[in-house]
């Protein structure tokens, strides 16, 4: 039989938020592949936990070379427990490589869900959290970054990203700059921390915001393209409504009413242009509305 690959959420701030199953997985693991052991032995500490199995080290450097011998930990019959620094492993964090090599050997994969950081800045940046994507880290250089986001200046949900303290000002002049600086963010700053800091606003005064300086964890909330304006009917195409409604046997209150309901437009609105339009054999007469 073939293990389990285990992926836990770690905390992103306080110890306190890792839940009970994160430190049963953590004592009971044949094996922890941790982002940075010495953090890992840091979160075993404030948890109480002692780690039975074997600690190997998972971060960006060693990731590619060191999926294969996971791998055949998993294929033996061991249950391999993955924690990145904090949040969720694969999430802008090592992971993938080696869920998408375990899927493929028929490993069957688990998660402990917990902390992220997406999901806390989106829920307290008070932007509309119906549909949005994680955009993660925006590329550091200044041309593949204005590519980036000229690719997402029409993008309508809601957006996320990551981005390191000194560099929030910079990207966020980038972000106004293909966006408008009218349009609303958020960034959150220690999500969960001490100094937990929450700063709403237009992409514009977020940046003279950022200026300053920006300390810790940074997620950054944006807003998606918002809705163009639907279209204002012509007065000649209300009218022509009302005289498809009228010839279809309706009276002409009626007609007007059911038109202002469909086309959302006031029934005052509606009622003008049927007794602006010129008469003609086949369109609405003049007339008092009833």
């Amino acid at each position: 039989m073939t293990g389990l690959l285990v992926l836990a959420a770690t905390p992103i701030g306080r110890p306190a938020d890792a839940s009970p199953r994160l430190a049963e997985e953590l004592a009971t693991a044949d094996v922890v592949a941790a982002e940075d052991t010495r953090r890992l032995h840091r979160l075993t500490t404030d948890l109480g936990v002692g780690v039975a199995g074997r600690t190997v080290s998972y971060f960006e450097g060693n990731e590619a070379g060191r999926t294969a011998g996971l791998l055949a930990d998993l294929l033996e019959g061991r249950r391999v427990l993955l924690v990145t620094d904090a949040g969720m492993p694969s999430v802008s964090d090592p992971g993938y490589r080696l869920v998408a090599a375990a899927v493929e050997a028929g490993v069957r994969v688990t998660v402990v869900p917990g902390p992220s950081a997406v999901l806390a800045a989106l829920a307290v940046s008070g932007l509309p959290v119906d549909r949005f994507c994680f955009e993660g880290f925006l590329p550091r250089k200044s041309g593949e970054r204005a590519r980036r986001l000229a690719e997402l200046a029409e993008e309508p949900r809601t957006m996320v990203f990551f981005e390191a303290p000194h560099r929030t000002a910079a990207m966020l002049r980038s972000v106004a700059e293909a966006f408008g600086p009218e349009r609303p963010g958020a960034v959150c700053r220690e999500l969960t921390k001490t100094h937990e800091q929450v700063v709403r606003g237009g992409l514009g005064e977020l940046v003279a915001w950022a200026e300053d300086g920006v300390r810790g964890e940074v997620t950054v909330v944006v807003a998606g393209r918002p809705a163009a304006p639907s279209r204002p009917r012509e007065a000649a195409e209300l009218s022509a409504l009302v005289a498809a409604e009228e010839a279809a046997g309706t009276p002409r209150k009626e007609a007007i009413r059911a038109v202002a309901g469909r086309t959302g437009r006031p029934r005052r609105e509606v009622y003008d242009a049927v007794h602006r339009a010129p008469a003609t054999p086949d369109g609405p007469e003049g007339g008092r509305e009833p």
